[in-house]
């Protein structure tokens, strides 16, 4: 994480370079530059905070705040009305964890290791709930196509935020699964976490994730800004755009940790990183940003075709790539192929 850190200079370069006039892909590029340290500032704040608050609270920290950058930057985007965008860069971030982090995990794991074991049984629930989760969240987009059009004006909204509740519902009882009634299937993860110490005191440490959400929202208000005027002057689609660059931005921390993490041989910490952020964006971030969309503008969970069939794809390959508990590097490449493929699609869109 700490080469990550000398990337915070480009904060106060985004800032002044909104008020010199700056060029959108000039101020793209920086602002995009200066969250992923302020992403990875605010997960170890976390992380250290959770550390004092044991393991129950401690998971429910960890989980809530994963992917805290993301929705900032979607609800900015949502604020904005960029609809399109913000769907294309949850389905991109759902993608991007298990297809490229994934993926890159057991590449760089598996060129040091032979073969890297993890927990097949907690990996298995997370990637089995993954595939539940991902066939709800199709069915608003099942419902628009099979239906008639008159009732798409009247009915459409309220089923979106059935499935979001519903989704929360499933989000919270997890908790109540992993740490209560099952905690048995997931002792080895919580041991891991045992051993961590805190870097720092408590105060510091809420300062920090308290400094580094404020300065990601205003960074967000820069850079989704110059979404749009920035792919079209360099003749980039928005699609392409939020499924594959926003994303990266806003996850480049958590990837790095991932990536990092397999190469200790810490296998099962760089699957649940990958898989189970996956599972909170699309049962926790893509729920609240339903129902806070509800305050501007509603916000549907439609998302196009090829959306859908590459969310379905990545998760089922999830499945197949954790049934047995085992990685090498050869299935991390064909991940990271399958991205690469995924990406170029939509980079023609």
């Amino acid at each position: 994480m700490k080469f990550l850190y000398p990337l915070l200079i480009f904060l106060p370069v985004t800032i002044i370079g909104k008020y010199m006039g700056l060029s959108d892909p000039l101020l793209f590029i920086c602002s995009s530059l200066a969250i992923i340290p302020l992403a990875g500032l605010m997960g170890k704040s976390t992380d250290i905070i959770s550390c004092f608050c044991g393991q129950r609270i401690g998971g429910l920290l960890n989980a809530t705040f994963g992917n805290a950058t993301e929705l900032i930057i979607a609800f900015v985007a949502m604020k904005a009305g960029l609809f399109d965008v913000v769907k294309a860069s949850l389905a991109g971030s759902v993608i991007g964890n298990i297809l490229l982090v994934l993926g890159m995990s057991m590449l760089v794991g598996g060129l040091k290791f032979k073969t890297q074991k993890f927990n097949r049984n907690s990996i298995n629930i997370t990637s089995s709930m993954l595939l539940l989760a991902v066939l709800g969240l199709s069915i608003p987009a099942i419902f628009t196509h099979t239906v008639p059009e008159a009732w798409l004006t009247t009915r459409f909204e309220g089923l979106s935020i059935i499935i979001a509740i519903l989704m929360l519902l499933v989000y919270i009882m997890q908790f109540v699964f992993c740490f209560v009634t099952h905690r048995f299937l997931y002792e080895e993860t919580l041991t891991m976490d045992d051993e961590e110490t805190p870097s720092m005191k408590l105060p510091a440490a809420i300062g920090l994730l308290v400094a580094s959400t404020v300065c990601i929202a205003v960074l967000s208000e820069i850079f989704v800004g110059t979404i749009e005027p920035m792919a079209e002057s360099v003749g980039l689609s928005p699609a392409f755009v939020g499924i594959i660059l926003v994303p990266i931005i806003g996850n480049a921390a958590e990837h790095s940790s991932a990536i990092i993490m397999a190469f200790k041989n810490k296998m099962n910490a760089a699957v649940e990183i990958a898989l189970g952020s996956s599972l909170q964006i699309i049962l926790f971030v893509i729920p609240v940003l339903v129902l806070l969309s509800l305050c501007f503008t509603p916000m549907s969970i439609v998302f196009t075709p090829f959306e859908l069939v590459a969310l379905v794809a990545s998760v089922l390959i999830a499945n197949r790539v954790a049934s047995d508990g085992e990685s090498n590097w050869l299935e991390g490449l064909q991940l990271v192929v399958v991205y690469i493929m995924i990406g170029a699609a939509f980079f023609f869109v």
